[in-house]
């Protein structure tokens, strides 16, 4: 299912690269985040876009809308950050940020199909609701009663 792509490293040697396809990271991303599979391809899109043929990129070519996506795929386990330093010729130390796809993650999710039930952003969406939905009757009624009684007293 993952494309593996044959080259040629130091020294000659052979090294395999897997590659995530554009179908594998859309059925990733909407077996995760629970969205329909058109959005989840032009996110999909996107993100490869983004990447290349590269499981890595450094984060100061983004955008802050762009970054809100990263941060989201993220949270869900499909993408993660991280940071090198580099020492300069002049002795300063450099500081790069970077972004990195999850491939085990993201052919994972992609196979094992709708997962929601573990899914970060749609758990918070789903509590998100529900506190809006239930929250008078969370209230006592002493919270109810003391409310009538300043509004009478305002009157």
């Amino acid at each position: 299912m993952m494309l593996k792509i044959k080259m040629r490293g130091r020294g000659n040697k052979e090294i395999f690269v897997d590659i995530i396809t554009l179908d594998i990271m859309s059925k990733a991303i909407s077996n995760r985040i629970g969205i329909n599979r058109e959005k989840s391809r032009r996110i999909a899109e996107f993100i490869l876009d983004l990447f290349g043929y590269d499981n890595r990129i450094i984060d100061n070519i983004l955008q802050p809308e762009d970054r809100q996506l990263l941060y989201m795929l993220e949270a869900e386990g499909l993408l993660s950050t991280g940071r090198e330093e580099v020492r300069l010729y002049d002795g300063r130390e450099w500081l790069t940020h970077y972004w990195q796809l999850k491939n085990q993650y993201i052919l994972e999710y992609a196979i094992n199909g709708n997962n929601k039930k573990n899914c970060l952003y749609s758990n918070n969406m789903r509590n998100k609701i529900n506190i809006k939905k239930n929250i008078y009757s969370t209230l006592s009624d002493d919270v109810w009663n003391m409310r009538k009684i300043l509004k009478n007293s305002q009157i």
